[in-house]
């Protein structure tokens, strides 16, 4: 093997884009400027409509371009490019981020050092406030509740997480993934369509003996409130229904039982009445649709699917 890919080993780095082909290629430019060299690069078209991706193409002719017939979500999306991705490791992020030039070495090195790391995530900072954290680890998944807490959110960087730890999951706006493991546990599930899915996945990857790392010497940069318009019923259904997927994939036995008392009976009940004392019937409608998918739906929830390589 020569010297450099010992060094710097191929990188595949897939990013999705849905009808934001603008901000894709703010995000592409800041990547060519990258001083990691070995990657390839592939954006997936979630089957926009609003505007015309094939730009991103011909700004960027030397990307993998791959167009969708349908929008698959976040995690089909993703899986769309994994069969045509030759890297060592998968890097997925979002296509609402930028990012330094040396963002990407530090999250390989991670990788490298440790066999048992399947995943590592950077820290990230929002793009309008470039120094304020989003992002700089997870809290443990409780598994009654269902939630947990990003480390350092709303602070200023000061450095006090330029560390390198392991951590409670993984984010899906930036992470960088082991092909091996990738092929051997899964893809990721892509019955969520949105929310809670690569949490779902980190969790098999722990149930399987790896590691979830957090990597703050790299260092990404969010433009979050592109992506989705916060307090939709789109959002809120898709928030709820994810966890309770979440739940239902992920416990077992009375923690299960406990879990869908609570999130049934108590929270998700509480949180759209509360909708509906504020005048939001739609958050309210949106809630209880997400209950009645569960209501409804017995088979196909379970399990990851396999990647099959072109």
């Amino acid at each position: 093997m020569p010297e450099k890919e010992k060094k710097f080993p191929l990188v595949s780095i897939v990013t999705v884009n849905y009808n934001q082909s603008e901000v894709t290629c703010e995000f592409l430019t800041s990547l060519s400027k990258i001083s990691y060299k070995n990657i390839e690069v592939f954006v997936v078209d979630n089957a926009s409509y609003e505007d015309d991706p094939t730009i991103i193409k011909e700004r960027f002719p030397e990307i993998n371009f791959i167009q969708t017939k349908k929008n698959l979500g976040f995690a089909g999306g993703n899986n769309a490019a994994l069969p045509f991705c030759h890297g060592k490791y998968v890097l997925f992020i979002n296509n609402d981020t930028e990012v330094p030039v040396d963002f990407l070495e530090p999250l390989v090195d991670v990788l490298e050092s440790n066999k048992t790391i399947g995943m590592v995530s950077p820290k990230i900072h929002y793009f309008h406030t470039p120094e304020t954290f989003q992002f700089a680890g997870f809290t443990p998944i409780d598994p009654i509740t269902v939630r947990n807490f990003a480390i350092g959110f709303g602070e200023k960087d000061h450095g006090q997480y330029d560390t390198t730890n392991e951590t409670g999951s993984i984010f899906g706006a930036a992470m960088l993934v082991r092909m091996d493991l990738i092929e051997k546990i899964g893809m990721m599930s892509e019955v969520f369509f949105l929310y809670y899915e690569e949490h779902d996945w980190a969790e098999h990857f722990k149930k399987k003996g790896y590691k979830i790392y957090y990597q703050g010497k790299s260092l990404v940069h969010h433009k979050e409130s592109i992506s989705t318009i916060k307090d939709s019923p789109f959002q809120i259904f898709f928030l709820n229904r994810g966890r309770l997927l979440y739940a239902r994939r992920n416990n077992k036995g009375l923690v299960k039982l406990a879990s869908m008392f609570y999130l049934n009976l108590i929270a998700m009940p509480k949180t759209a009445f509360s909708y509906l004392k504020n005048g939001r019937v739609d958050l309210f409608k949106a809630i209880f649709k997400a209950v009645w998918w569960h209501v409804t739906h017995y088979k196909g929830i379970y399990g990851l699917p396999k990647l099959e390589k072109n």
